[in-house]
């Protein structure tokens, strides 16, 4: 891999970086980033209602997006240098939500004019809010085994059943599901994609408050929900192959990678500067050096997967390599740290909480880290089967 950008990469990069520093939004707080609590986002703050129009303006929202659709037409190199840049300067993507990233590449490939036309601008302007009705409580690594069912009555499908650790279902406006259609077909082809205005009535949201004392997921219950057949996206039956949709190829985890070097950049801080206040557990000195070493290999991680995107490639494998290796290693920095800090590591808050408290909730929020977007353990398969060749067992 070349390193070093080329004379045209290297002006978009600093034209990146001259926006970022000429219009961030000074207001924005990265140590809390964009997760929303009881009251979701602050999607009408004036400063992130500026920040999201100016990033809309240029397509940088959705940069990989064609331009007719709102995007920037972006190269796999050009976007990975808006995200890496980004990732550095600790500034908000400007979309909430799964729909830009998930929804929106769907709509374009499988959706009618009509639906690109009433859901693609309100998206990339933040006017509406879209969770991913997917989990259910039997329906997890094996989501197409899922249970919810969708009925047709006449104009509508009628949806029963109940979805399972829907992240920001509480402050979203919509929701894209998939449901069950054909109870008799075999069940990747039996399934239907949906688009589903979450006031519609008999829709209930239940919190589920994590072990960290935090409010992100959420179940969802559907009772003789009345949906319209036109917000069925794709054929009917065929939801599972319109959900496996991405025309994002962008898949490094940069953003991941840079931020773990930053967290571990201030913990290098803290100890230089309470090395000689605090009795440090044996060893946490090697361990730092150890996380840093692990984090310049997650960069190159990333490196290789854009090298490869870069090139025509589809990296398959090598994105899950670099998936896996990353949410570990953020479980890894964090018991690093919380072993630095000793028992003030169980503070929450407080005058004297190192850090103001986060390095613990970080701690009990890693637990995730290797669950969400695919756990490990379907990351070894994919790492194994599609990376290695090994028969699946």
């Amino acid at each position: 891999m070349d390193f070093q950008d080329t004379p045209e990469q290297a002006a978009w990069r600093g034209e990146v970086r001259a926006f970022i520093e000429r219009e961030r939004p000074r207001e924005y707080d990265p140590d809390k980033g964009m997760m929303g609590g009881e009251d979701g986002p602050p999607r009408d703050a004036p400063w992130y209602r500026r920040w999201q129009a100016q990033l809309t303006e240029r397509g940088w929202i959705a940069p990989a997006w064609p331009r007719e659709y709102g995007g920037a037409g972006l190269g796999v190199m050009e976007q990975f240098i808006l995200n890496e840049e980004f990732a550095e300067a600790r500034v908000p993507a400007g979309s909430i939500g799964n729909g830009v990233s998930m929804l929106g590449p769907t709509i374009i490939a499988h959706g009618t004019e009509a639906q690109q036309a009433e859901h693609l601008g309100r998206m990339l302007r933040g006017e509406v809010i879209w969770c991913q009705g997917y989990s259910e409580p039997g329906s997890g690594s094996d989501l197409a085994s899922l249970q919810t069912r969708a009925i047709r009555d006449g104009d509508d499908y009628v949806i029963n059943g109940q979805k399972i650790w829907t992240s920001g279902a509480h402050y979203s406006d919509w929701m894209f599901l998939l449901a069950r259609t054909d109870p008799d077909a075999p069940k990747h082809r039996g399934i239907s994609y949906f688009l589903l205005d979450m006031k519609t009535p008999g829709i209930t949201v239940r919190p589920l408050v994590n072990m960290g004392n935090l409010h992100n997921f959420n179940e969802v219950f559907f009772e003789d929900v009345r949906v319209p057949a036109g917000n069925v996206v794709g054929e009917v039956n065929r939801g599972w192959y319109v959900g496996a949709t991405t025309l994002d190829f962008e898949r490094s985890s940069i953003g991941s990678a840079v931020a773990h070097r930053q967290t571990l950049e201030r913990h290098f801080d803290y100890w230089r500067g309470h090395m000689a206040a605090v009795t440090h557990p044996a060893g946490v000195r090697e361990e730092l050096a150890e996380r840093w070493i692990e984090a310049s290999t997650a960069k190159m991680l990333s490196y290789r997967v854009i090298g490869m995107q870069a090139a025509g490639e589809i990296p398959n494998s090598e994105a899950s390599i670099a998936k896996m290796f990353s949410t570990e290693l953020s479980q890894r920095i964090a018991h690093t740290a919380i072993r630095m800090l000793g028992t003030a590591g169980q503070l929450n808050g407080g005058a004297t909480a190192p850090f103001e408290g986060r390095l613990g909730a970080g701690y009990v929020a890693s637990v995730s880290a290797t669950i969400a977007g695919g756990t490990s353990e379907i990351q070894r398969n994919i790492i194994a089967t599609r990376g290695l060749g090994l028969p699946r067992a």
